[in-house]
């Protein structure tokens, strides 16, 4: 995307507070014809003092009262400028983060795993900092410099035409200095911010995963890891800022050689008569007021390169691919009958890596299938294309009579129930996560779920029961404790369908049976799907599925498969072997 592109698109954002902006550009105007104004008395006060003896105190004093209103009143319309434009800018910003956070929600599982969740996180807090600060400083001196630049062309002429005509052609020379410097800069600024989002990742990376960090001694190398995305960001850094920074002295070199210009031809003016020493003096203050906003929008210019390079990023977000809607007819579930059929269903994450080929299945209503098999055989991602969180390559998946690409998404996960192996809580009160599918469920349900779960007598021992705080993902508590709540999580809401993988990795071999049991009064007149490892926990399994490699290579029940002495004996044998 082109920066002209970028640009324009940024305020598209800013269209819905027009009337802010309307309001900033018109207390710029205010503010700039006061303080123009000025010197035109500063001008008359210098011609008042003739010389010793010879000053018109009484006239002196009516101006002075003058400078002393038009001070107040200019400060307070800069205040007002500031605050309608500090309006525009953060709730452009706002909107602009809300819609990257929107398009998080909406695309697909792929976009997300494919991504460091640092850099994603970086692009939504950090670069629309970064947009923000460009649109502030950028709003902020564009409308108080284009102002100032017509308002003291007016004042100029209206003193003398051919001095104004001399510095208007002279000045603009600075605007083509800071140009040059910003086509070079843009480029240093977009690198800056990827490196910035590389390092957020390694640290969210590092903080999130700290015991395992400290469990395998990794710390030396993730220091150095650190040190060398810290040194690349330290040299791309200097150099954005090396650029950005000499784009202001270059102008105020142009800018000083117009007031020397000013100084020379004014000076040689009074001298013949054509101008008074007051209006020479207010002259030289208007050619330095009119060259300040050529500096001023220069550095705009530097910053917008740093808030532009952000903003490529942050609509690469925005423009993402989403999920592939559902259809205009798609159907809603409102009642899920629990069966499901896989018919010649075909998937793999990467074209080249073949995975899951094609997998037939049927399954009866109230059926609990077991899925085991070796690490890497697709059991997991057969629980993905399940919840439809990947689409089907190939074939298709059939629930309660529809195809699920027929089924709103919506709807066909809220027939299923999840607890995974990998346990997830929200920063919040135990009471609320248990909740979390459930927002409106009553503190007899919540209780009935923790009871079920057997998860009441840990949480009655927490300083404030159910109303005790949970950090994010749940860090103070244990790995047993929070799989607990998923576990309560699940039974509140009581769904058509089940799918529980490893469910029970982290709970004691003691609690897993009297969970085992809820489990098993929950899964009554409901087909549920179990991704086990232990092999133990699914013996009253109605259909259990072996697989390797994408294919189901062996189903039946415990103990038929047993004495077929084939992979799943094998598997079960070597579980229980001394």
């Amino acid at each position: 995307m082109q920066k002209t592109g970028l640009l324009k698109r940024l305020l598209l954002f800013t269209r819905p507070y027009l009337w802010f902006l309307g309001l900033s550009l018109f207390f710029a105007v205010i503010s700039v014809s006061l303080t123009l104004y000025a010197p035109v008395l500063t001008g008359r006060a210098i011609d008042l003092v003739v010389g010793a003896g010879q000053v018109d105190f009484e006239a002196l004093k009516k101006i002075l009262v003058e400078l002393g209103i038009i001070v107040l009143a200019t400060s307070f319309s800069q205040w007002l400028m500031g605050l309608c434009t500090n309006k525009v800018t953060y709730l452009s910003v706002r909107d602009i983060r809300l819609k990257a956070f929107q398009r998080l929600q909406k695309v697909p599982l792929r976009f997300i795993d494919s991504n460091a969740h640092g850099d994603i996180l970086s692009r939504v807090i950090v670069d629309a900092e970064q947009v923000a600060d460009g649109l502030l400083m950028g709003f902020t001196q564009l409308f108080s410099g284009i102002v100032t630049i017509f308002g003291t062309i007016g004042f100029m002429l209206a003193i003398n035409v051919k001095i104004t005509l001399l510095v208007v052609f002279v000045t603009p020379l600075s605007l083509f200095v800071a140009n040059f410097i910003a086509k070079r800069t843009f480029h240093l600024f977009k690198q800056q911010s990827e490196t910035r989002g590389e390092m957020t990742a390694l640290i969210e990376e590092t903080v999130g995963h700290m015991k395992v960090v400290k469990a395998f001694g990794y710390e030396e190398k993730s220091r150095e890891k650190f040190e060398q995305i810290n040194e690349r960001l330290k040299t791309c850094g200097i150099k954005a800022l090396f650029f950005s920074s000499i784009t202001n002295p270059c102008t105020r070199f142009v800018n000083s050689v117009v007031y020397t210009l000013v100084g020379i031809v004014g000076a040689f003016s009074a001298v013949a008569g054509v101008l008074s020493v007051g209006q020479l003096s207010c002259f030289l203050s208007y050619a330095n007021q009119y060259t300040k906003p050529f500096n001023e929008i220069s550095g705009v210019i530097a910053e917008l390169q740093s808030a532009l390079a952000s903003a490529k990023r942050l609509f690469e977000l925005i423009d993402a691919e989403p999920e592939t809607p559902d259809h205009e007819d798609a159907v809603v579930l409102t009642r899920a009958d629990g069966s499901v059929e896989l018919d010649h269903v075909s998937f793999s994450y990467v074209p080249e890596i073949k995975l899951i080929e094609d997998l037939n299945l049927s399954v009866r209503t109230g059926q609990k299938i077991a899925i085991v098999g070796k690490t890497g055989c697709g059991k997991t991602t057969l629980i993905n294309l399940l919840m439809r969180f990947y689409d089907v390559n190939q074939g298709r998946i059939i629930v309660s009579g529809h195809e699920i690409r027929d089924l709103t998404r919506d709807s066909l996960r809220a027939s299923f129930g999840m607890v995974l192996q990998d346990t997830w809580l929200k920063a919040g009160t135990i009471r609320e996560n248990i909740a979390y599918g459930k927002p409106n469920a009553s503190e007899y349900e919540i209780v009935s779920a923790a009871v079920a779960a057997h998860a009441d007598g840990f949480i009655k021992r927490m300083p404030n029961g159910y109303d005790t705080p949970v950090s994010e993902d749940g860090g103070n508590l244990s790995q047993g404790q929070k799989q607990l709540l998923c576990i309560a999580r699940a039974m509140l809401s009581l769904p058509s369908m089940l799918i529980l993988d490893e469910a029970t990795s982290s709970i004691d071999t003691r609690t897993e049976v009297y969970v085992q049991k809820a489990f098993d009064e929950m899964m009554k007149g409901r087909t549920s799907f179990v991704v086990a490892h232990r092999l133990s926990t699914i013996r009253q399994a109605d259909l259990i599925l072996v697989m390797d490699s994408g294919h189901i290579i062996e189903q039946g029940r415990h103990e038929e498969l047993l004495a077929k002495k084939g992979f799943y004996a094998d598997l079960y044998n070597s579980q229980f072997a001394v």
